[in-house]
């Protein structure tokens, strides 16, 4: 089974033969399994040439980039192997359709939503009020008839849940509001290096389906990014980052001392990311029982099969139910 692989010291990736080797600063040589990547995540500085990269290519392997601070500069995207012209056809015709594109758009918020008061109701003393809020909030979504409207309310929405933050985190951990560029407190960069992970982790199960990343439906397409991802990780952020954040911070395990303050950026250090990135890799692989496919099934899996869900739709075969957790 194939899975991540992290690299935070400064070195070089390179091929010889039909190895992969990481070299570091000392020259100490770690051999990485081609057959059992699936992608490769750069926090160093890592030199690397056009003979690795044709050779990651032939396995389907992604590498994604992180700046000094940690946080996502982007990602190398192989030539897809899994295409179908018929189901990105459909998919472009969901997006053309105005109504079709606002109801999967609509799909995509209501799950997050879902799992944002799945978060609060398991910590809702003193946020009562909040909850009410966004469910109240949650109802005018059916409502709406454009994007932009969606967007305010998701908007609004998640302004309350990140409110919720200070009375499910314990201990001093806290957030103001939210701030992406740049996070100023360790609540913010959690937030963002988390989100940043499930972008890329989206992006590599999309890469493994019939999907075309490049067209989205609750995000504006752009030329600059692969927006179906931010679509979909939108179901999964809360799900799996959020949940990461409150573990991490109520059990102690992450502390002060795992981040750094550079020039008002506040970022976690090597050693909380490593922390963070130890419980994302385990949250990823928890498995649960599938109500449908009566089969166990890991977090990573449900995403692969969101995806498979919006094909069947595009092509007709079933109508797009998002993912509602009901563990």
């Amino acid at each position: 089974m194939s899975r991540d692989f992290y690299i935070f010291s400064n070195g070089r990736l390179k091929r010889k033969d039909n190895t992969i080797y990481f070299i570091d600063c000392l020259e100490n040589k770690r051999t990485l399994p081609v057959e059992q990547i699936n992608c490769i995540h750069l926090f160093g500085e890592i030199d690397l040439n056009s003979k690795l990269i044709n050779y990651l290519s032939q396995y389907g392997i992604m590498l994604s980039f992180y700046n000094y601070y940690g946080y996502y500069s982007g990602t190398y995207y192989p030539r897809k192997k899994n295409v179908s012209g018929f189901t990105v056809v459909n998919q472009a015709n969901h997006y053309n359709d105005y109504e079709k594109r606002l109801y999967i758009a609509k799909s995509f918020v209501d799950s997050a939503v879902h799992h944002i008061l799945k978060n609060m109701r398991r910590h809702k003393e003193g946020i009562e009020d909040l909850i009410e809020r966004i469910q109240a909030e949650r109802k005018n979504i059916e409502k709406v008839q454009r994007i932009d409207e969606l967007m305010g309310i998701e908007g609004r929405i998640r302004k309350s849940y990140y409110k919720s933050f200070n009375k499910i985190l314990k201990s001093d951990f806290g957030i103001e509001k939210r701030k992406k560029r740049p996070p100023t407190d360790p609540v913010n960069a959690m937030i963002s290096f988390g989100n940043s992970l499930m972008y890329t982790t989206v992006l590599s199960e999309i890469y493994k389906t019939q999907l075309d990343p490049t067209i989205s439906f609750l995000h504006e397409p752009s030329v600059k990014r692969f927006s179906l991802g931010l679509d979909i990780s939108e179901i999964f952020k809360p799900l799996v980052v959020d949940t990461i954040i409150f573990s991490l911070v109520n059990n102690r395990v992450i502390t002060f001392d795992d981040f750094d303050i550079d020039e008002g950026i506040c970022y976690l250090n090597e050693k909380g990311r490593k922390k963070f990135i130890s419980e994302y890799e385990r949250k990823l692989g928890t498995t649960i029982k599938h109500r449908k496919l009566k089969r166990k099934v890991s977090y990573r899996m449900f995403i692969r099969l969101e995806c498979y869900k919006l094909i069947k739709h595009f092509i007709g075969d079933e109508e797009y139910k998002p993912l509602k957790a009901w563990w």
